[in-house]
């Protein structure tokens, strides 16, 4: 039977400011990728995110980023490998440490926004994130989506966990469309779901060229923060259960 994992970016609230659907997307999902407080998040929003992903038996993982709240670490930042180090080391340790302190365990990593797009452009950066998760724990998974973070992460023995998207389109070598170009966003669930259902099922993603993509898939990403998204994510996970895929933690 094939089947998936669900992981949606969670815990990026910051005081008195509310961002996402938190509550509601949770019991819809499997995994979530919990912001550390560098591109959102705070303290009490972790420590409330972390009992919530408990409640529903939820998987929880750090989403490090970019120290850059105002941008929500979606603008680059000019980074050495070394700070790029001490940064996911931090937050790292600080969601194992929330985690812990809740009676849960901290299942994986994976990189937020313009830190994800840093480690694609270039390797010396993916290796520091893989490093830093190693010298953490080195029994974590990444969840990976390119090139030089997966090889990085395979390079530092640490397991990869492919990912997909449901409402991003997909260019010829397998990367995502920018948000900065036409037709990035996918906002009708059908056509979510079918594409889901093929990359699942068959391994291959269609291109907006309309060329048919290999591509590997163990986990599937929900974005909370789009309109809609609890509503969005119940009827992927209900389109995918029906077609016989299995709904599951990796």
């Amino acid at each position: 039977m094939p089947s998936i994992d669900i992981n949606c970016d969670m815990g990026e609230s910051f005081g008195a400011w509310v961002m996402g659907q938190d509550t509601a997307l949770m019991p819809h999902i499997t995994a979530a990728n919990i912001a550390c407080g560098f591109h959102a998040g705070d303290p009490d929003v972790m420590l409330a995110t972390v009992r919530c992903a408990i409640e529903h038996k939820v998987a929880i993982g750090a989403h490090p980023g970019l120290p850059d709240l105002q941008g929500f670490g979606r603008r680059a930042m000019a980074m050495t490998a070394d700070e790029i180090y001490a940064l996911v080391v931090y937050q790292v340790g600080a969601m194992q440490a929330v985690a812990r302190s809740q009676g849960g365990k901290l299942h994986h990593v994976k990189t937020h926004g313009a830190l994800y797009n840093m480690t694609a452009r270039d390797p010396a950066l993916a290796d520091a994130v893989a490093r830093a998760v190693a010298d953490v724990d080195p029994s974590l998974p990444m969840y990976v989506a390119n090139a030089p973070m997966a090889k990085a992460t395979l390079e530092r023995g640490l397991k990869p966990v492919y990912e997909i998207y449901a409402d991003r389109t997909y260019q010829d070598d397998g990367t995502l469309t920018p948000r900065s170009q036409p037709h990035a966003m996918i906002e009708d669930v059908d056509q979510a779901i079918a594409q889901v259902k093929r990359m699942v099922k068959d391994g291959v993603v269609r291109a907006l060229s309309g060329k048919e993509v290999p591509i590997k898939a163990d986990t599937l990403c929900i974005h909370g923060d789009q309109p809609g998204a609890a509503v969005f994510a119940r009827n992927i996970r209900a389109a995918l259960e029906a077609e016989g895929i299995e709904v599951r933690t990796v």
